[in-house]
């Protein structure tokens, strides 16, 4: 299992300004690169049997450009352009290879016949990232000692070390990426101390979890989670900022100063988003063995018109925190199909139509919970088809009284739950 590290670098003025030029001539070397490709892919988009209606190549075609035939390249490119003699050989490489990668994606469908979008030409400042493949080994170009990052035709970098990496990992790569607040290393670690999953068989607790905008998540327990909505409360202030960036001239120092307030702003958000996110992730995976959530259309829901709450919330990257958690731990997460959770009733099974403003479930059979929880029950009866799990919940149908949900808390470090 690889895991990530990142750590904040303190480079000198002279190292940025080497880091700065090797973002911008890797960024022409990928224009150049995807501009072959999509020269090949135009002149070969009409059977050699038959003639375009839009245009017809003119000279030879050239043959068909592949990772390796552009790697190859590379020694001629060095040759007529010397500044890339400076550029350590593997992070070229690299480049490439994420190049070759998003055309992969964008050209051939996955297993579900999905495509990722056409690679794009990349404006100046784009490319903010490089990588070294390999770390501390005899050719590698990045050797980590101590708090020192030592990187090929770059120098000496002192690593601002938060927190230790971990005994027993090896790294796998170095990245050198930018941001708002300044340059950063990410650390690729090779985790080999993987628990295997838990035995389908040991599984003691069991939770089904239902996302929404109201509560961030209500468990199979009845226990919610309040919606942090970062993004809203930043909204005034990045506002604020963003009408001072309007006014400044495009290209002077004043507006790339406040260009950088409001990227610093939008990092903060993120930040507190991601935090929050793994929070509630280890909450869960210290409470159960086994998680059930719902497969929700997030790309579909963030074109309605509620993309902003969609979004602030962030649905999609809060379940891969927590898939990545839940393997760390050797505990189960099992995704299910969300249609009709909301509707049936988790004690009787009977249809209860009902609108989104209705945020009650109530049955004839006496049922009366929360509409959130009452979600999370039938997912957890969905996700646990099977699986000799307990039926969490709390929850006694035979006593038709009002359910009320309690709100759980999360402090710094520390999980209290509030009724």
């Amino acid at each position: 299992m690889l895991l990530t590290y990142q750590f904040k670098l303190n480079p000198t003025p002279e190292q940025v300004v080497i880091i700065e030029t090797w973002g911008e001539l890797l960024r022409r070397h990928w224009n150049y690169a995807l501009g072959e490709r999509l020269d090949w892919l135009r002149r070969t988009r009409s059977q050699i049997d038959r003639c375009s209606l839009v245009s017809e190549p003119i000279g030879r075609i050239p043959d068909k450009p592949d990772y390796y035939t552009q790697a190859s390249n590379l020694k001629e490119t060095k040759e007529l352009f010397p500044d890339y003699k400076n550029i350590y050989a593997d992070c070229q490489q690299q480049n490439l290879i994420r190049l070759d990668k998003a055309w992969k994606r964008w050209l051939i469908p996955d297993k579900k016949g999905k495509r990722g979008g056409k690679p794009r030409f990349k404006k100046r400042g784009d490319i903010s990232s490089f990588t070294f493949p390999r770390v501390n080994s005899p050719k590698a170009g990045a050797h980590l000692i101590g708090n020192t990052l030592k990187l090929s035709n770059i120098g000496e970098i002192e690593v601002i070390l938060h927190r230790p990496i971990p005994e027993g990992f090896e790294i796998k790569q170095a990245t050198i990426l930018s941001k708002a607040d300044g340059w950063y290393c990410s650390f690729s670690l090779e985790d080999k101390t993987v628990p295997e999953l838990l035995p389908i068989d040991e599984i003691k607790t069991a939770t089904g979890i239902d996302v929404g905008l109201e509560k961030f998540l209500t468990t199979a327990d009845g226990e919610s989670i309040e919606v942090p909505q970062y993004y809203r409360k930043a909204q005034s202030t990045l506002a604020r900022q963003q009408r001072k960036l309007a006014r400044k001239i495009n290209g002077s120092k004043n507006y790339k100063k406040q260009a950088k307030k409001v990227a610093i702003t939008h990092l903060h958000v993120a930040r507190q988003r991601k935090e929050f996110h793994y929070q509630v992730a280890h909450w869960l995976v210290n409470s159960y063995d086994l998680i059930v959530f719902e497969n929700l259309n997030i790309r579909g829901l963030a074109r309605t018109r509620l993309a902003k709450s969609i979004l602030d919330v962030a649905w999609g990257a809060f379940l891969q925190t927590m898939e990545a958690v839940a393997v760390r731990r050797g505990k189960h997460t099992v995704g299910v199909d969300p249609r009709g959770t909301s509707i049936n009733c988790s004690s009787c099974a009977e249809r209860v139509e009902k609108t989104l403003a209705k945020r009650e479930h109530s049955c004839s059979c006496g049922l009366v919970i929360d509409r959130d929880w009452n979600s999370a029950l039938n997912l957890l009866k969905r996700g646990s088809v099977g699986l000799p799990t307990p039926v969490c919940g709390g929850l006694d149908s035979s006593q038709p009284v009002k359910q009320k949900v309690s709100y759980v808390n999360l402090s710094v470090g520390r999980y209290i739950a509030c009724n």
